[in-house]
């Protein structure tokens, strides 16, 4: 994520404590600390609402969308941090006024806002818990970032709400209650692009699905994906899939969807020619490196290395494209890339086949591109495939930061499993293998 989005973040988290010291006088620290805490969750969740409308500009300021996501979702999860530190600390202070009815209300919805974004969290970072269930739940969070900016308004505290805190502390929650409403609008009332599908190919295991513009249509780069609509299929909840074809002049789109999940398997399966499709995009920055690079993909990860292919001028940088497969007939857009591969001098394609080469690693990088030093690595794929190249990769002269990928998981746990892993690989079995010695 961009440097510049974080910078924004904290300064925002910040600015409150600027009028600490003329708050604090004669008044209980740790109570004033607890309602700080109240507040930074309010910027922080504020801050969440932000990112998640994909608004122009949220790239530009927080990176790209794989990137902002993660901030999102780390902010969110610090935002429950705060609220229950908030709740854990006593915050009440004495000689701010009389409690009314109003208060009360304010106090009731807080507690009701803690405990459902408690809930919320939980859900979220359950990765195991199905995603049209976890999308659905998600709206509520904005209904209880509400709760909480009433809470924040009514109760008693140190400052008022005309005071320079209050009012940036008002224009915070403006911003998290735009932000929700407008995520939360009807689909109808947010622009999306409407498409029509032209026609639904088999490409190995997954399908291709090409569609024109009924309207104005989306321009992108290639390497871009966006949010589809299947409207006609039934499916009427978005997913973001990769734009596996070059920017056309007519606008038109096609997608490459493997059926790897409860969502994908039904799209594939219930598209047809004629059905309407709303697009919402374009974003990402996947495949903006320069120079001679290595493009490494696995199954349908080959989606957005089609349209860079295609996009490849012949006065472009030399690239290797290396794609792992299984084996040729259940491979993507195989025939495409050789076709390609032969036009273009400055392409090369390496067919992968795991079932006579084994699994691919970044120890045959150098048979394969004698000069892997040199480039830029780019890749898409599988989650594991890619951390064992971000740890294999340096010892083949390629740098951390000349490798390139997108997190294309809108939604992730807390990586618990993954730090239980990386311990055991690195204590665990030391520590057992001790064991069994003192044994004997």
């Amino acid at each position: 994520m961009k440097k510049l989005g974080l910078f924004v973040v904290v300064i925002a988290l910040a600015v409150p404590f600027l009028w600490w010291p003329s708050i604090s006088q004669a008044r209980d620290g740790i109570a004033l600390f607890s309602q700080y805490l109240g507040l930074g969750a309010l910027i922080a969740m504020a801050s969440s609402h932000l990112i998640a409308t994909r608004w122009p500009g949220v790239e530009a300021l927080f990176g790209p969308l794989d990137q902002s996501y993660r901030l999102h979702k780390w902010l969110g999860i610090g935002a429950m941090v705060a609220i229950l530190l908030h709740d854990t600390i006593d915050a009440e202070m004495r000689g701010l006024g009389r409690e009314t009815a109003l208060v009360e209300l304010a106090e009731t919805l807080g507690e009701i806002s803690l405990y459902g974004l408690l809930i919320l969290v939980v859900i979220t970072i359950a990765t195991f818990v199905p995603y049209h269930l976890w999308k659905w739940t998600h709206r509520f969070i904005g209904i209880f970032f509400l709760f909480g900016a009433f809470h924040y308004l009514f109760i008693l505290k140190p400052f008022k709400n005309g005071d320079p805190l209050g009012l940036y502390m008002a224009a915070v929650c403006i911003i998290g209650t735009l932000a929700y409403i407008w995520t939360s609008a009807p689909r109808g009332l947010r622009p999306r692009r409407p498409y029509e599908i032209t026609r639904v190919t088999k490409e190995g295991n997954a399908v291709a699905v090409d569609m024109t513009s009924q309207g104005r249509p989306l321009r992108h780069q290639a390497g871009q994906f966006a949010f589809f609509r299947f409207s006609g299929a039934g499916l009427g909840e978005p997913h973001p899939f990769t734009i596996s074809s070059a920017p056309a002049d007519d606008g038109a789109l096609r997608v490459t969807i493997a059926p790897l999940g409860d969502l994908t398997t039904r799209v594939s399966r219930n598209l047809a020619p004629g059905q309407a499709v709303q697009v919402d995009g374009p974003y990402g920055r996947f495949g903006r490196a320069k120079g001679p690079q290595i493009w490494i993909a696995a199954g349908v990860g080959i989606t957005p290395f089609v349209a860079l292919a295609q996009a490849l001028a012949e006065d472009g940088p030399q690239v290797t494209l290396v794609y792992s497969v299984r084996d040729t007939n259940g491979a993507a857009h195989i025939a495409e890339l050789q076709n390609l591969a032969a036009s273009k001098a400055n392409l090369s394609l390496v067919v992968w086949q795991t079932s006579e080469l084994g699994r691919f690693s970044a120890s045959a990088l150098p048979d394969i591109v004698p000069d892997c030093t040199n480039r830029k690595a780019l890749f898409c794929g599988p989650v594991q495939m890619r951390r064992a190249l971000s740890s294999d990769l340096p010892k083949y002269g390629i740098a951390q930061k000349d490798f390139h990928f997108e997190e294309f998981e809108i939604r992730t746990g807390l990586g618990i499993r993954r730090f239980g892993r990386w311990l055991w690989d690195r204590h665990g079995q030391q520590i057992l293998k001790e064991a069994q010695n003192n044994a004997h």
